[in-house]
């Protein structure tokens, strides 16, 4: 049976993507740590000592990283509870169906996206 065919994944097959879900679950959160300790960091620039527009240009540079490291931040919570939505899904037996047209997601595209609840051909088709 291929996975055309197929309703759900095995248990299995859900064991499989639960770890690979894991293990990026993992890293994502060391990576969003990371993040938050640069971003409390550069509050320590030591930028005191220096005058004029050389502080001006300082503080303008630091207030630009420190928004990217925000945004940078905002992204990997966003994907850290996308992940973490997909581990429900394995545990609730919805994981691998396409919300859109119902069919299962290939193995392929989970590997890929694990957290991803469409199709490639529903996320195209909701692109174009």
């Amino acid at each position: 049976m291929s996975d055309n065919e197929k309703t759900r994944y095995s248990a299995a097959e859900l064991t499989e993507f639960e770890e690979l879900i894991t293990n990026k679950l993992n890293k994502a959160k060391e990576e969003l740590k990371y993040i938050k300790s640069t971003i409390t960091r550069s509050g320590d620039s030591g930028t005191d000592g220096t005058s004029g527009n050389v502080k001006v240009l300082e503080d303008g540079a630091d207030t630009m990283e420190k928004e990217s490291m925000n945004q940078l931040a905002a992204r990997q919570q966003k994907f850290i509870i996308n992940l973490e939505n997909a581990l429900v899904r394995i545990k609730n037996g919805t994981y691998g169906v396409c919300s859109v047209t119902g069919k299962l997601i290939s193995k392929e595209r989970l590997r890929a996206v694990p957290h991803t609840t469409q199709s490639i051909e529903a996320k195209l088709a909701q692109d174009n």
